[in-house]
């Protein structure tokens, strides 16, 4: 049976989502998981990781190489949604694909999300030694840009 098509194959695995051989996407690459973790939907987010779904799924979307869904709680300052991920064995340091390998930490600072930040660290998000490494260093991105005010 070709891909996309439905079928009884895909009826019968969706009850056993750990056995199933394809992930429904969206043109992002992005799981539902993905979705619900941007939106900080911690009620959805629960069911999903529940139902087998993967905690560390990375987006193979055209604009999203590698974003994972702690990224995404990330970028929107989603700490419940975030700590739900973490307690689910979500990767802290999962690296987006690309020249900058940006890790939810990195995400979180771009965003000035304050208590984001604050919470990965907490939680053993990985910092550089070289606190001036404007590269790597998500909290020299913080510094950069508090041109702005940080949001909460």
């Amino acid at each position: 049976m070709p891909q996309g098509q439905p079928g009884s194959l895909k009826r019968s695995l969706s009850r056993r989502r750990s056995l199933r051989s394809e992930v429904d996407t969206d043109d992002r690459g992005w799981t539902s998981l993905h979705v619900f973790s941007r939106k900080g939907d911690i009620k959805v987010v629960k069911k999903l990781l529940d139902e087998g779904t993967d905690v560390n799924a990375a987006a193979w979307g055209p604009k999203s190489k590698g974003v994972t869904p702690l990224h995404l709680a990330a970028e929107g300052g989603h700490i419940e949604v975030m700590d739900e991920l973490l307690e689910r064995g979500a990767n802290i340091d999962a690296r987006i694909k690309g020249a900058c390998g940006w890790t939810p930490l990195h995400v979180a600072a771009k965003e000035r999300r304050r208590k984001a930040v604050k919470f990965l660290i907490e939680n053993g998000a990985f910092l550089p030694p070289d606190i001036n490494d404007s590269r790597f260093n998500p909290l020299f991105i913080t510094a950069r840009d508090l041109n702005g005010p940080m949001r909460r």
